[in-house]
């Protein structure tokens, strides 16, 4: 497996494979999302059109960056949607940068989103779909790809699809001293809870991978159960 690392910006045409990681705090939010039993969810390109998708489903669940907003359900945050009932609901989000950057490689053969909380889950799949010497493109959403946390994350999945035996202190390490962790901590950013830094640095802690392809126009995230490790030495 061949892994780049770029920026939203630098794509500039659709790669094959697209793993693309919002550790702080898109990603990390649709893995607590399926974690309360979401069916799937809707990234929408704009506030308006989230705003559509929920006049039109009102039993959606819609939720954004930044502050609570009138036709809004909830924000970006995993400390606050770890407490939904999402059971068999379809969620809408639309976020600065995760969103954008997993709309920006819709036309991928596979995207992937991706953070800490479901890091082992997709170097797995990745190690099952990717062979060698396919090329596989991490796009880095947060800061126009220089957020730290992302680049660590992105950076551990990539070793870690290769080398089951990566370890990923020092990559938590670099998410942890990361400017978007400061800013979460010291409530910079708006619609934020108290443990949201440590539940996006919570290591592996759901099982499945994320998904994302086009449904009838939309792009739709979805959970999705990879090989345990046992299963992978037996193939």
């Amino acid at each position: 497996m061949k892994a780049c690392f770029v920026g939203i910006a630098e794509l500039t045409e659709a790669p094959s494979v697209a793993v693309v990681v919002d550790v702080m705090r898109a990603f990390t939010v649709a893995a607590w999302a399926f974690g309360q039993g979401a069916e799937r969810i809707v990234l929408a390109a704009s506030l308006e059109e989230a705003l559509a998708h929920k006049a039109r489903h009102p039993d959606w669940v819609a939720l954004k960056d930044g502050p609570p907003a009138p036709g809004f359900d909830t924000v970006n945050s995993p400390g606050l949607v770890r407490s939904l009932d999402l059971g068999g609901r379809t969620v809408v989000q639309k976020t600065t940068a995760g969103t954008v950057g997993a709309l920006a490689v819709k036309e991928a053969s596979l995207v992937l989103c991706a953070g800490f909380v479901v890091a082992e889950a997709t170097a797995r799949l990745l190690r099952t779909r990717t062979h060698g010497g396919d090329r596989v493109t991490f796009v880095v959403t947060g800061e126009d790809g220089q957020a730290d946390e992302d680049l660590a994350c992105a950076q551990y999945i990539a070793r870690r699809a290769v080398e089951a035996g990566t370890d990923a202190a020092e990559y938590l390490r670099r998410a942890g001293r990361s400017r978007a962790a400061a800013e979460l901590a010291q409530g910079v950013r708006q619609g934020v809870h108290p443990d949201d830094v440590a539940l996006c640095l919570e290591l592996d802690r759901f099982p499945f991978a994320m998904v994302a392809a086009l449904e009838d126009s939309l792009m739709i995230l979805r959970p999705c159960a990879v090989p345990s490790p046992a299963d992978e030495l037996s193939t």
